[in-house]
Order: structure tokens, then sequence, then C-alpha cells
């Protein structure tokens, strides 16, 4: 992701498409290593809660019931928030693409008259005074 972090002052329609898809495709790469450890945290918060169970059918100390219990309580919290973690990568990834087509859509014919002349066309805004 450190990728994503580059920045650069082009700002001509192929630089922001590409910075498009780089948002795009590391929202992507966060949202599924999120889902991947959202489910290593649920599963060990049922781990956590059974070891509580089996803690005091042993009839342990008990603390250690409430301490394992307290673990398991806290991992599912975590596990909440990287849910929403989760959620807002993929919104982001999919506002991201959807910048990245309408983008497209707005200046790719600008962009394509542009790129085939020889000439040196005034930069966007020039003409507005």
């Amino acid at each position: 992701m450190s990728d994503l972090a580059q920045t650069d002052d082009a700002n001509h329609f192929k630089a922001v498409q590409q910075k498009l898809k780089k948002l795009n495709r590391a929202m992507d790469l966060a949202s599924n290593e999120l889902e991947l450890l959202l489910r290593g945290m649920r599963t060990n918060a049922q781990r956590a809660e059974r070891l509580a169970v089996d803690i005091a059918n042993a009839e342990l100390d008990r603390k250690f019931i409430e301490m394992t219990s307290q673990v398991s309580v806290a991992l599912g919290g975590a596990a909440v928030e990287v849910k929403k973690l989760h959620e807002t990568a993929q919104e982001v990834s999919g506002l991201a693409n959807d910048a990245r087509r309408t983008h497209a859509r707005l200046y790719e014919g600008l962009d394509t008259i542009r790129s085939g002349r020889r000439e040196r066309t005034p930069r966007p805004g020039f003409f507005v005074h």
C-alpha cells in the first residue's frame, strides 16, 4: 500500500485514472485482508468462550473463567469494529471505481483530442475568467 501513498503532481487524464485504479485495488486488498482478520477474530472469540466453559466445568478458580470470558467478549467487540472497517474499505473501493468511470466519461474524449494534436493546447480551466 506504500505505492498508493506516493503521489506526484501529474493530474493529466491518464495519471488520475491510474491513481483511482490504484486506490480501488488497495481498498480491495485491504477489504480481503480485513475479511480474513474478521474470520480469525470470530473463531478465536468462540474458542475462548468454549475454553471459559471448559474451565468452569473443571471447577477452576473463578478468576480464570472471568478472564477467559473477557477475552472472548473483547475479541467479539473488536470483530464488530473490524467488520465496520471492512465495510468501509468495500465502500471506498466502489466509490473509487465509480469516480474512475465518471472521470473517464467526462474527460476521456477531451484527452483523446488533446493527445492526438501535435500542437500544445491550453490546460483545462485556461479559458475560465
